[in-house]
């Protein structure tokens, strides 16, 4: 598969697998399951896998052992990603409790390294921006942490020009990760800056949580547990305005020869070489069709008529009223 550069010399694959379903958000699954969709993406060629401590509070470091069973017997040629910045030991019921202090992210660290099998962390990201923290100490914590050899490169996630800014002053942020997608933008205002300063983006959820497959169905229809059940976007009026986007997308992947989730993922890799679009999967099957998108050859005019159907994305936004759901935890 072809590689791209994210900034500081981390060089990873075009589209890079991430786990979070595997264990929390999109309904009950399969730990075999997800440990040959691993397993699977590796033999594609992926190098990028992302986790995070969150994905699964009831049960820490469940989504990071997971990953860490994948890919035992090939944990030196890949590149690990997790997250600190939220106490999961508060109540779970009650909206998500950020937490960076210096001392909650050398902990979360140290049980990182251990849930993951592993004597460092590839990339190590804050999750949310803690407002309760200066990011110039988280900032320092991890510089700390690189020097004793534990992280390799700093990430921020969801973060504003200016939190980055004084990050990077403290110590060099290696890649923002943020959702960007055909359906959600926002990031956009960020790229000048990121691009500015030499830092790679990582493209969460570049399939639309979902929406651009052709599996979509109403709210409803998904389990208790599924955030799509919460999404705004997955709503009554929202839904059928998103759908009928979506029947033209199609339309456009059919011109184009491919796959709707492989223009996603095409249309986010066309948006920049220092980009990488992350998706989520729980299926060695889905594996082969989202990697052959690194090769895709679409024609500009076509990814340009993404622009013209959704020049602000997808209809409505993307958390209820503006925050995520508590029933789900976190998102990404």
């Amino acid at each position: 598969m072809r590689q791209r550069d994210l900034g500081r010399g981390l060089r990873v694959s075009a589209v890079g697998l991430g786990t979070m379903g595997m264990t929390m958000a999109y309904g009950q699954s399969d730990d075999a399951r997800s440990i040959a969709t691993i397993q699977r993406a590796y033999e594609t060629g992926v190098t990028l896998f992302d986790t995070a401590e969150m994905y699964n509070a009831s049960v820490p470091g469940s989504n990071e052992r997971l990953l860490g069973r994948a890919v035992r017997g090939f944990r030196d040629e890949v590149t690990l990603a997790t997250k600190f910045g939220y106490d999961i030991d508060a109540d779970q019921t009650a909206a998500p409790v950020l937490d960076s202090r210096p001392e909650r992210i050398r902990a979360v660290v140290d049980n990182s390294l251990r849930y993951l099998g592993t004597d460092r962390i590839d990339v190590l990201y804050q999750h949310r921006v803690d407002p309760d923290v200066p990011i110039e100490e988280v900032a320092g914590a991890v510089a700390e942490l690189a020097a004793e050899g534990k992280v390799l490169h700093f990430g921020l996630s969801e973060a504003s020009p200016g939190i980055i800014r004084r990050a990077h002053a403290v110590h060099p942020v290696t890649v923002l990760q943020s959702e960007y997608s055909m359906f959600e933008r926002e990031v956009e205002a960020v790229l000048p800056t990121i691009r500015e300063l030499g830092i790679g983006l990582v493209a969460y959820a570049p399939l639309g949580r979902g929406f651009l497959t052709e599996t979509v169905k109403p709210s409803k229809e998904y389990e208790v547990d599924d955030m799509r059940r919460f999404d705004p976007r997955w709503q009554p009026e929202n839904f059928e305005r998103n759908v009928a986007a979506v029947r033209e997308l199609r339309h456009i992947a059919q011109l184009a020869g491919v796959s709707l989730p492989q223009l996603a993922l095409a249309w986010v890799l066309h948006e920049g070489s220092d980009i990488v679009p992350v998706f989520g999967t729980r299926t060695p099957e889905r594996i082969d069709e989202n990697a052959a998108a690194v090769d895709a050859a679409i024609a500009p005019e076509l990814l340009e008529r993404v622009r013209e159907l959704l020049p602000d994305g997808a209809f409505d936004s993307r958390y209820t009223d503006g925050h995520m759901p508590t029933s789900v935890n976190v998102w990404s």
